[in-house]
């Protein structure tokens, strides 16, 4: 039997020379070129030398990287690695059998004098160029490209020559407009389609609809559908079956009887982000949108109605990664939660407008106040992996600066009982390397989407003060 590495003539194989910061971005990517065959620089294997020592996410990956490196070449001698080593993938879901997907060539001669003198060569990055250089003189043959994550790695290999490329692997969108928003908008004509099958009944207060029709197919588990017709209607598809679908009426949170700790809804997709939020059978919920839309406040008045009032979950836990916006400010005293609080500034300013009962006084405030204390628990990321967490409320702030690999690290913490919320704005990367088509957050928007246990809103309309809503537009 051919491989899928046999099949493909060396004409057509590309040969790309992976720059180090992909490898320490994502280490798999050794084995995501399909059959295309990968060049490493011994530039590369410096680097990631270099960065293998520390706790970080680019300190894990270096070493995995290499461990990945090492298993490829485990008894390979210096012919066979002048040659090439064929990269081994293993498919799981195929009785753990094992195909080559390409080779694996690594730098074994130098090249002296290939860079022009304008780019210095003792510069980690010109020294990968000019190793590129030598690779397309070693193989004429071959398209040669360099991979790299770094803008201006790419800006120069353009200039001496060089067919460079980002990283588009872990990309889950070509473009973050296509993201799945949760909410669509029926056709003033979707009554006269979908009604001819259609079935209707109430149980337990709430109104359902079963239907047929041509815009079934295209719904999702948990999206919401909206009427813009004076009618106002809003719903929430709760299944799928073929060309069928069952939905249920919205609970209309932006009256002050149904309101959430004290927080109505201000607009039509806050409420749908309270109908996923109380909803004891959605057990991930991500919520996302530009500052000021009403995130942290509805998770958290969510959060303290189910918490406190319903006790569904013991307690609340937030987290978020520390990546600072400016300068840092240094090495912090005190405990994990005493560190984590400057981090906290969002949690503690949405606690103020939830706690804020002037008809109470200041005793009742204060009351208040112990309680949430020991109710509502700050953890740091860094220090989640291995825990499980039973029935508590779990919220994920800042999620767009997280990779999805530790995304998915946070999110499988959940025990049974357990609620997990991730907000964030993709428009705010902080992290290097992320952009808003690799962001974790996107990532799990993406994978999430359908499952009937989980929801996503994209929150459109700020609803901090008219200064924000109009800085944010205009800046």
């Amino acid at each position: 039997m051919t491989t899928q590495a046999e099949a493909v003539s060396s004409k057509e194989k590309r040969l790309f020379v992976i720059d180090s910061n992909v490898l320490m971005h994502d280490p798999t990517a050794l084995f995501r070129f399909q059959e295309h065959d990968l060049y490493l620089p011994m530039m590369v294997l410096e680097e990631l030398d270099n960065n293998k020592k520390g706790r970080e996410e680019v300190s894990r990956n270096a070493r995995q990287t290499s461990r990945f490196v090492d298993e490829i070449m485990s008894t390979a001698n210096a012919e066979q690695i002048e040659a090439g080593l064929p990269i081994q993938l293993t498919h799981a879901s195929n009785g753990m059998s094992h195909y080559t997907t390409g080779c694996l060539f690594i730098q074994t001669r130098s090249a002296p004098g290939e860079l022009p003198d304008f780019l210095p060569g003792n510069l980690p990055d010109n020294n990968i160029l000019g190793t590129t250089l030598a690779v397309q003189k070693q193989f004429p043959q071959r398209k040669v490209t360099l991979v790299s994550k770094d803008i201006n790695m790419r800006i120069k290999a353009a200039v001496i020559g060089i067919h460079a490329e980002d990283y588009h692997n872990d990309q889950v969108l070509e473009d973050a407009q296509l993201l799945y928003t949760g909410h669509t908008e029926i056709a003033a004509n979707f009554w006269e389609q979908h009604s001819k099958d259609m079935d209707s009944w109430q149980e337990d207060g709430h109104t359902f609809y079963k239907l047929k029709g041509p815009e079934v197919e295209n719904w999702a588990a948990n999206e919401f559908l909206y009427s813009s017709s004076d009618d106002g209607f809003e719903a929430v598809v709760r299944r799928r079956d073929g060309d069928a679908a069952i939905i249920e009426t919205t609970q209309n949170f932006a009256t002050s009887s149904r309101s959430v700790w004290g927080i109505k809804a201000r607009n039509r997709e806050q409420n749908f982000a309270l109908n996923l939020l109380m909803d004891p059978n959605v057990d991930f919920v991500s919520l996302l949108g530009m500052a000021g839309t009403g995130k942290t406040l509805l998770t958290l008045a969510a959060g303290l109605e189910q918490t406190l009032d319903k006790n569904l979950y013991r307690e609340i836990i937030m987290t978020r990664v520390t990546i600072p916006v400016g300068e840092d400010i240094g090495f912090l005293p005190g405990t994990e939660e005493e560190k984590m609080t400057p981090w906290m500034g969002a949690l503690m300013d949405n606690l103020e407008v939830l706690t804020n009962t002037e008809e109470n006084g200041d005793w009742a405030r204060a009351a208040t106040n112990d309680v949430l204390t020991q109710r509502i628990k700050i953890r740091s990321v860094n220090f989640m992996r291995g825990r499980t967490f039973l029935n508590r409320y779990i919220i994920i702030d800042e999620a767009q600066n997280l990779t999805s690999k530790q995304l998915k690290t946070l999110v499988t913490r959940a025990g049974p009982g357990t609620k997990v919320v991730c907000l964030g704005n993709i428009a705010q990367i902080d992290t290097p390397y992320l952009t808003e088509t690799t962001s974790g957050l996107t990532y799990v928007v993406d994978r999430f989407k359908g499952w009937e246990h989980s929801g996503h809103v994209t929150l459109m309309r700020g609803e901090r003060s008219r200064l924000a809503d109009y800085a944010a537009e205009l800046l």
